[in-house]
C-alpha cells in the first residue's frame, strides 16, 4: 500500500469512528432524542433530526427506501476504493477516503435506525437561511467533495494541464 492510499484508508477509518462515536454521544450520552435541541452557542444547536431520505432530507420515505439508498451508498463506496488505489495526489486520496468514511457512517445508521442520525444545525443568531441539520459524516462528504472541484481546476503537476502546455 502506497503512502496516498494509507492516507485516505487512514482518513476513512478517522472519519467513521469520528462519525459513529459522536452519534452514538447524540443518542445515548446527551440523550439528543429526549432533549429535542441543545443551544451550544448562538450560532450553533444540537437539534434532534432522523434524515429517511439521502442529501438534506430528498427521496424521504419509504420502507425499502433505507435499503436502496444504502445499497447504492456502498456500491459508490467500493468505487471510491477503486479510485483510491490509483490516486495520484495526497488531496484526492485524502478526500476520497473523507467521501467514503462518511458515506460509510451513514449506511450504518440506515442499517441499525432505519434513518440518518442528524444533529448538527448552524444558523447565525436566529438568522437561518438554509434550515440544513447534518453529521460529521455529512460535513466529511462536503469537504472531500470540495476538495476533488479543487483538485479539478488545480494545474496537474505531472507536466500541467494541456492548455498551458507549450506548442
Amino acid at each position: 500500500m502506497n503512502a496516498r492510499m494509507r492516507l485516505g484508508v487512514i482518513l476513512f477509518a478517522v472519519v467513521l469512528i469520528t462519525d459513529q462515536a459522536s452519534k452514538e454521544w447524540i443518542l445515548h450520552g446527551l440523550d439528543l432524542p429526549l432533549l429535542d435541541r441543545v443551544e451550544v452557542l448562538p450560532v450553533l444547536e444540537l437539534q434532534m433530526t432522523w434524515n429517511r431520505g439521502v442529501t438534506f432530507g430528498l427521496l424521504n420515505g419509504g420502507v425499502v427506501g433505507p435499503l436502496v439508498l444504502g445499497a447504492v451508498a456502498l456500491a459508490i463506496v467500493i468505487g471510491l476504493f477503486f479510485w483510491l488505489r490509483k490516486a495520484e495526489s495526497y488531496l484526492v486520496a485524502g478526500a476520497l477516503g473523507a467521501i467514503a468514511g462518511g458515506a460509510v457512517g451513514n449506511v450504518i445508521d440506515r442499517v441499525r435506525y432505519g434513518a440518518v442520525v442528524d444533529f448538527i444545525h448552524l444558523h447565525a443568531w436566529g438568522w437561518d437561511p438554509f434550515r440544513y441539520i447534518f453529521n460529521l459524516g455529512d460535513s466529511a462528504i462536503v469537504c472531500g467533495v470540495a476538495a476533488l472541484l479543487i483538485d479539478g481546476m488545480w494545474p496537474s503537476q505531472k507536466g500541467g494541464n494541456s492548455a498551458k502546455q507549450s506548442p
